[in-house]
C-alpha cells in the first residue's frame, strides 16, 4: 500500500516509517525539513516531499498526492503539554490540513491522539471513557478528534484514533525520564533526581509502538479510537530501577526531588482489549 507520514523524523515517526519499509509499503513522508531526513537509516528507501502541512494552501492534495492511508503524526511543541499554542495554533491548522486532504480523496487516516485525552481518570482506561482532558496539549488533541469526527457524517472516511501513552526508546526528548537518567548514568553522576516515583504508568518501547501503529493502519476495519499502549502497569521508580540494572551501573535515587506532576493521575494505565484483537490477527 501507498502511505503518507507527517513528522516521519520525529520520535514515533522515524520507527513507524521503518516499519512500514520493513512490512513492504511504498512510503512517501512530508517535512519541512528535509535536511533531517539525511539522518534517517531509511532515507533513500522513501520519497521526499518538502512543505509545510500548516500552509494555507488551497490545493494540498497537488503536492502530496493521493495515498491509500495517511498517517499523521506531525505534532510541534511538544512536550509543551500546557502550552496555550496547541488549540490556538496546531488544533485549527491540523484540522485545515486534514481536511483538505479528506475532501481531496483520502480514505483512510491514522492519527496519534494522547492519553492526556483521558485527563485525571484514575486504573485501566478504556476507550469507551469520557474524555476530560486538563492540559491545552489534551483539550487540542480531544477536540480535532471530535471534529474529524463529526465530518465523517459530511464526508465518509475511516478515521483511526490510535492514542499512544508513555514511550521509551532511541529518538526520545532529550529531557524524558529514562534519556535523563542515561545522561547521568554516562557522565558517572552519583545520584539522579527523581520524583517520588510511585506513580504507574503505561510503559511502551517505541518500537514496539510503532510496529502497533503499522497494525492498525493495515486493520482499518478497526476504526474510531485504540488504545496503542502495553495494558499494563510499572511504577516509575520500578521503570528506573529496571534501566539502571540493564546499564549495570550503579547510581544513587534521590527520589522525591520532584514533585508529582499536577496534571497526571497517580495510577492509570491502558485497556488494550480492542488492540488485542488486531495484534491477534
Amino acid at each position: 500500500m501507498k502511505f503518507l507520514v507527517t513528522g516521519a523524523t520525529g520520535f514515533v515517526g522515524r520507527h513507524v516509517t521503518q516499519e512500514l519499509l520493513r512490512r513492504g509499503h511504498n512510503v512517501t513522508v512530508v517535512t519541512r525539513h528535509r535536511d533531517r531526513i539525511l539522518e534517517m537509516p531509511w532515507q533513500s528507501c522513501v520519497e521526499v516531499v518538502s512543505y509545510d502541512i500548516h500552509t494555507k494552501d488551497s490545493d494540498v492534495a497537488s503536492v502530496l498526492g493521493i495515498p491509500d492511508i495517511l498517517v499523521h503524526l506531525a505534532w510541534p511543541g511538544l512536550p509543551h503539554y500546557k502550552e496555550l499554542f496547541h488549540f490556538e495554533e496546531n488544533l485549527p491548522a491540523d484540522y485545515r490540513f486534514l481536511k483538505q486532504m479528506i475532501f481531496s480523496g483520502v480514505k483512510n487516516i491514522v492519527i496519534t491522539g494522547t492519553c492526556l485525552e483521558y485527563g485525571m481518570q484514575s486504573g485501566s482506561l478504556e476507550e469507551e471513557l469520557p474524555t476530560l482532558p486538563v492540559t491545552p496539549y489534551g483539550l487540542a488533541k480531544d477536540t480535532l478528534r471530535k471534529f474529524l469526527q463529526e465530518l465523517q457524517a459530511y464526508h465518509p472516511y475511516i478515521l483511526q484514533w490510535a492514542r499512544l501513552f508513555y514511550l521509551h526508546g532511541p529518538g526520545q526528548n532529550s529531557r524524558s525520564l529514562l534519556a535523563c537518567l542515561d545522561r547521568a548514568i554516562e557522565n558517572g553522576d552519583q545520584s539522579f533526581n527523581m520524583s517520588g516515583g510511585e506513580q504507574l504508568r503505561d510503559y511502551l518501547p517505541v518500537e514496539e509502538a510503532a510496529k502497533r501503529l503499522v497494525l492498525i493502519a493495515e486493520h482499518p476495519e478497526c476504526s474510531g479510537i485504540i488504545n496503542c499502549c502495553s495494558g499494563e502497569s510499572i511504577s516509575v521508580k520500578n521503570l528506573v530501577e529496571q534501566r539502571i540494572k540493564e546499564r549495570g551501573a550503579k547510581i544513587n535515587l534521590n527520589v522525591g526531588y520532584f514533585p508529582y506532576p499536577d496534571y497526571e493521575p497517580m495510577a492509570f494505565w491502558g485497556n488494550v482489549n480492542k488492540l488485542q484483537k488486531i495484534l491477534d490477527l
